[in-house]
């Protein structure tokens, strides 16, 4: 099918909007509320075009290529109404760009200098608005909405319904919701697709400098295994660049005492994770088996589901048995007071802010992890310490918590976590190695995905879900057959953690699958591909994890039905 753009033809396929064949062939054609996930809305009346034989003004998002057609993008009539629709958004959008998550990469000034909008002309009618705060995860200030919708979509599309339209005043704002049936379960999507900031974690960037206060005390870093993939963005890298060595280097310069790797503790879930399902498995007890380590994700069962409570893993997640790992054996061993250290943890995710506040984790009062910084907000400090990501030279995370196979990095990718605890589980049940190692059945971005996996006589049946939509289905089917599955992972987040609410932003799915990639070609080039092989990992068990007892203080957990926490 050929079209003409700005009497320019182009070839494109059936069915794309003129949006996506204009951007696809690198025509700017500026939008808002137009995101690659979500459904087309037209709400913010930038994307205008002129269509040769029909009258007026179009939104190119909501109009399909057809052939023959002739297009423009830049009339002055266009650039006329682009620059009253700028102003009049502007007009409801408090500017605070010195504290804002989009930093330099904010559509709204982009276009503002291009069509020379006076950003002041209209009162600001939602400057008094207030901000709301979800837990310890997740702001909105409402001063700042432009009525896009796409928070309320995507929370839709999560089956949260957090979001919603009031009418106050005869004005339609967005708010979050006072039914105290539904509660926001932080998985931070609504801060990744909406465009102007409004929603950000708790304290970005205003906190990321706290971090580094704590006076007279042992600072440790850990970063997750999907930052070595999407951080490098921020620096103006190529989504899916591998920084892992950089990251080290760039936290020790911040003046930090010791970098470690959360992937070990990745290799620990996995071990505890695939123990537990070959007990269950045994025992035919609580199948299928949930993963546990997504924190959105269980939110989302204590609230939604607590029926299912005792599918749950009871192993907990990376960075908390790490965080837990470095406040006991590291501390014997460094000879440190367990309560002279402060640990932070860097996470793809805005739950994991949530998670470390959890009673259940705390071992003997403390708990593992102390404050968590989300990939931006670890960003904004090196920017903040003028320390350039892409120029660093690299060095190695610590020893020996900075140790990991490639099944620990793997768990930043939806079906990581699966594949993960396949490797060992096949290794526990057989007594042999595998001779294929990878499980390419569980892996991609697609929101399901089963499998029947055969170990030894036995075939698994597996699934792996990323996506609360594609959960709650999960869920429902289970209701009717609780034999469909044996084991099932489970990610709030589209992608899984590679497409956190933590995460760089913007992003969409070419970007999810670059930095699934990248984390793929760690595991392949690594030596040691299973978590139970990592040396690390085994002298951890042989010198300190020795009995039942401490193993279950460090790695496993309890959970419980939840109540709405969020207060409006």
């Amino acid at each position: 099918m050929i079209i003409t753009i700005d009497k320019k033809k182009i070839s494109c396929e059936d069915g794309k909007s003129v949006l996506e064949v204009a951007r696809d062939n690198k025509i700017d054609v500026p939008a808002l509320c137009y995101h690659p996930d979500l459904k087309i809305k037209g709400n913010c009346r930038m994307c205008l075009i002129e269509i040769k034989g029909r009258p007026g003004l179009h939104t190119s998002c909501s109009i399909k290529a057809e052939t023959g057609m002739q297009i423009s993008t830049a009339t002055p009539t266009i650039n006329k109404a682009r620059k009253i629709n700028l102003e009049l958004l502007f007009g409801q959008h408090r500017v605070e760009c010195a504290d804002c998550l989009l930093e330099h990469k904010c559509e709204l000034l982009r276009l503002a200098k291009i069509y020379k909008v006076n950003i002041n002309r209209f009162k600001n009618r939602k400057a008094k608005l207030k901000t709301y705060k979800f837990g310890p995860s997740i702001e909105f200030d409402s001063s700042k909405c432009i009525d896009c919708l796409n928070c309320i979509e995507v929370c839709k599309k999560q089956e949260v319904n957090f979001f919603e339209i009031k009418k106050i005043d005869n004005i339609n704002r967005v708010l979050p919701t006072c039914d105290k049936n539904r509660d926001c379960i932080y998985c931070g999507q609504c801060i990744t697709h909406c465009p102007v900031g409004a929603i950000e974690a708790v304290g970005e960037f205003e906190d990321s400098q706290k971090p580094l206060a704590p006076k007279n005390k042992t600072i440790v870093f850990q970063f997750a295994p999907s930052i070595r993939a999407s951080i490098g963005e921020e620096f103006g890298l190529a989504a899916g660049s591998i920084v892992t060595d950089q990251l080290a280097a760039a936290i020790r310069a911040l003046g930090v005492s010791k970098v470690f790797d959360v992937s070990l503790g990745a290799d620990f879930t996995t071990v505890e994770e695939a123990k537990e399902l070959v007990e269950r498995l045994s025992q035919k007890k609580n199948l299928p088996m949930f993963t546990s380590c997504c924190p959105a994700w269980v939110k989302f069962i204590e609230f939604y589901y607590p029926e299912f409570i005792p599918n749950l893993t009871t192993v907990r997640s990376p960075h908390i048995i790490s965080g837990g790992l470095i406040k006991t054996y590291w501390a014997e061993k460094e000879n440190i007071n367990p309560k002279d250290i402060y640990v932070i943890s860097v996470m793809p995710c805005t739950a994991k802010k949530h998670e470390i506040t959890r009673p259940q984790v705390r071992i003997k009062g403390l708990n593992p992890v102390d404050h968590v910084l989300t990939t931006r907000e670890l960003a904004h400090l090196f920017k903040k310490n003028k320390i350039n990501l892409a120029n660093i030279k690299g060095e190695a995370a610590d020893s020996p918590l900075g140790e990991h196979s490639g099944a620990g990095v793997i768990y930043g990718a939806s079906g990581g976590v699966m594949e993960s605890a396949l490797r060992t589980a096949y290794t526990q049940i057989c007594g042999s190695k595998l001779s294929k190692i990878d499980f390419k059945e569980v892996r991609g971005l697609q929101g399901f995905k089963k499998a029947n996996i055969k170990i030894k006589d036995n075939i698994v049946k597996v699934a792996v879900v990323n996506g609360m939509f594609e959960a709650k289905i999960l869920l429902e089917e289970l209701k009717q057959n609780p034999q469909a599955y044996d084991y099932i992972e489970f990610m709030a987040c589209t992608g899984g953690c590679i497409g956190g609410g933590g995460q760089p932003v913007p992003v969409n799915s070419k970007t999810r699958e670059a930095r699934a990639k990248g984390l793929y070609s760690i595991d392949t080039k690594k030596k040691i591909r299973v978590a139970h092989d990592n040396p690390a990992l085994k002298e951890i068990y042989k010198s300190y994890l020795t009995d039942k007892h401490i193993i279950h203080k460090i790695c496993h957990t309890t959970f419980n039905k939840k109540k709405r926490e969020v207060k409006i």
